[in-house]
């Protein structure tokens, strides 16, 4: 994350700060201070695995309101954390034991990392007189992860426990969100004191808008184009700038495109939506990027999968970037302004047209949007097999208006971001910069908890659950209400994909024809489970996934040989896309 080394130096100071502020008050064990603290900042769920070092937090943990998620594997706490704190833009909370546990949780971390999500993780610690001497179970979980957290904490006195738990989640929600790790030795979680240092809380940091003259080089060029587009991504939703994006939409009729993490951002059939861009972006959006004059982007990073060759990315485009990390401007793109600071605000800002008409630009967007109009999908496919994309298209069309899809990473993925209709951001919840396989049940789990009231459904693939599978116990144990998609195509069918159109069609290690039966192994986990093997069982099979109370698992067939279109080559424009 870019930007990082500002935002460490700042939480470093904070720290320093804090320790001048004392209290005296009942003896506690730096284990309870802990679980106090973090009921202090609002936190209901944590997700967690006991383990040697961090025993004497899951000693005091009954004693706590904190309702505790016993997830099968570290890395299903973590993601499950991550689902939790993208459905409910709270920050998530993963605890894990010292070695093994700790490094289990690295994956997730990642992942949050890359994806921007605010999650505190907690991992317990050898004593401190045996650090450093590879004592059992003892890993450096703080230097292992420092390329990928915003801050980490080793605790050495419980009374810094309380200000190092306030701030930890408060680096994690603050400005551009991320992961913060506390590593906590046993010796420092089993010590008793009286004192408390605690966090002398500073005004939450209020980003400000571009300067003055930023905003009014903005809309000068907006006013000056004739084939404007929005680009726009997942800062949207994590700056709080849903709404303002609508209503700049509205006023200048631009048309949009959407990266993965900004889809919802713009209703999925909203009028001047033209897609998702990039290399398995719609042939609609990623014309309209290659022949545009200004590309206004808000919150996005010029990702390589959105953009394709970069340098051939948007040629003949100014471009206005606006991002609340000030290091993603400039960093792959040259822009022409740059707004850096809160997208609420400068979203709001915008008014290039100070209340009056727009310029004309209809021939552009008529252009636009028959070109969305003549690449629609057609969801009359051949073959025998189910054919995903319509049976997702239908799924998201019926199911209700607030469901949350989650997904995993592969090929069904791309198809969940094609075919299914997304009315906020809040409504996808996938793992895009860091691309995690076994990302999907877990992460579904945890949005589910924390949105209790929404359905929330997974996408997954029969390469993807077997990495997380584990978790269908968690599902059973809690009697979570996560109804999953299993599309089985017997193959890593992304990996495939590649291999057939690059690699010669030398399908090496790709082939899972071995697979065990899914819905019998949902079953053994006391999962409800059912499969679907024709196109004539759909319906019903969507009709029973939806009405089911409990945990419910479809297993659906589909194409071994089907792939993901259109597709740009990598190295390529995305002008160059291959289709079917």
């Amino acid at each position: 994350m870019p930007g990082t080394a500002l935002l460490m130096t700042t939480a470093t100071q904070f720290t320093k700060q804090q320790t001048e502020v004392f209290e005296n008050r009942d003896p506690k064990t730096g284990a309870l201070l802990l679980l106090e603290a973090i009921e202090a900042q609002g936190v209901d769920i944590i997700f967690g695995y006991p383990g040697g070092a961090i025993m004497p937090v899951y000693d005091v943990l009954p004693r706590t309101s904190l309702t505790h998620i016993l997830c099968r594997h570290e890395q299903g706490c973590g993601m499950a954390a991550i689902g939790y704190a993208r459905a409910t833009g709270k920050v998530g909370t993963a605890l894990a034991t010292s070695g093994p546990g700790a490094t289990n949780l690295v994956t997730a971390i990642a992942d949050a990392y890359l994806d921007s999500v605010p999650v505190v993780f907690i991992t317990g610690q050898v004593p401190s007189d045996l650090m450093g001497t590879d004592a059992f179970q003892e890993v450096d979980i703080v230097g292992i992860t420092m390329p990928i957290v915003k801050h980490s904490y080793i605790a050495r006195d419980p009374a810094d426990l309380p200000g190092m738990v306030a701030e930890a989640y408060f680096i994690a929600a603050e400005g551009r969100p991320g992961p913060v790790l506390i590593d906590l030795p046993k010796d420092v979680a089993n010590a008793v004191t009286t004192e408390r240092h605690r966090w002398r809380p500073y005004p939450k940091v209020k980003p400000e808008m571009g300067q003055s003259q930023d905003i009014a080089a903005a809309e000068a060029l907006m006013r000056a184009a004739k084939k404007p587009l929005f680009y726009i991504g997942g800062g949207i939703a994590q700056g709080d700038g849903v709404t303002e994006l609508r209503e700049l939409v509205e006023r200048t009729q631009i048309p949009v495109v959407s990266t993965l993490k900004g889809l919802g951002s713009l209703p999925s059939d909203h009028p001047n939506y033209l897609g998702m861009l990039g290399m398995h972006g719609l042939r609609a959006a990623n014309y309209a990027v290659q022949e545009c004059d200004l590309l206004i982007v808000a919150g996005a990073r010029f990702d390589d999968r959105a953009t394709g060759k970069l340098d051939t990315f948007a040629p003949e485009a100014k471009v206005i970037h606006m991002d609340i990390d000030i290091a993603e401007i400039n960093k792959l793109r040259a822009v022409n302004v740059g707004l850096d600071g809160s997208l609420k605000k400068n979203l709001a800002a915008l008014d290039p047209f100070d209340g009056g008409a727009a310029p004309n630009i209809s021939d552009w967007t008529e252009l636009c949007y028959s070109r969305r109009a003549m690449h629609e999908w057609d969801y009359d496919a051949p073959g025998e097999f189910v054919y995903a994309p319509k049976l997702l298209h239908d799924l998201s069309r019926r199911a209700p208006d607030s469901a949350i899809f989650t997904c995993d990473v592969g090929q069904h993925q791309m198809w969940v971001a094609q075919h299914c209709y997304f009315d906020d951001p809040k409504d996808h919840i996938t793992s895009g910069g860091l691309g995690t396989m076994g990302f999907g049940i877990p992460a579904g789990l945890g949005a589910k908890l924390g949105t209790p009231d929404r359905t929330v459904i997974t996408v997954t693939g029969d390469g993807s659950i077997m990495m997380n599978i584990q978790e269908l116990a968690t599902l059973n144990r809690y009697n979570i209400p996560l109804k999953i998609v299993l599309l089985d195509n017997s193959v890593l069918g992304m990996v495939r994909q590649w291999q057939e159109v690059f690699f010669d069609k030398n399908y090496s290690e790709t082939t899972l024809d071995d697979n065990p039966d899914f819905a019998l192994l949902a079953r053994a986990f006391q999962i409800d489970a059912f499969t679907v093997n024709t196109r004539d069982e759909v319906d019903a099979g969507i009709d029973r996934l939806l009405s089911t109370d409990g945990p419910v698992l479809m297993h659906v067939k589909i194409d071994p040989g089907e792939n993901v279109w259109p597709l740009v080559p990598p190295g390529r424009s995305n002008a160059d896309m291959m289709e079917r």
